[in-house]
């Protein structure tokens, strides 16, 4: 079983992130992740890039579920109003 802090984390090292959220019950997880890598990236394309962060851990099962929202900067910004 992984903490949300312990996937926070494995992204964190993966890919340079602006702003990183995760929050999440040991098996399922929800991530906020905001990223200038994902620029002119589509959304499956910036989700693979997180999944393949990730994929040892999926397949050791130790992590079971991520929902995920990416975000570039500009695009956060723009959420947050």
């Amino acid at each position: 079983m992984m903490h949300p802090e312990q996937v926070r984390k494995i992204i964190a090292e993966g890919i340079a992130c602006e702003h990183l959220e995760v929050a999440g019950d040991g098996q399922h997880f929800e991530a906020l992740i905001v990223s200038g890598e994902f620029a002119g990236k589509s959304r499956v394309q910036r989700q693979q890039a997180v999944n393949e962060i990730l994929r040892q851990h999926f397949n050791s099962g130790a992590l079971h579920a991520l929902s995920m929202k990416t975000q570039t900067p500009a695009e956060w910004s723009e959420t947050r109003g």
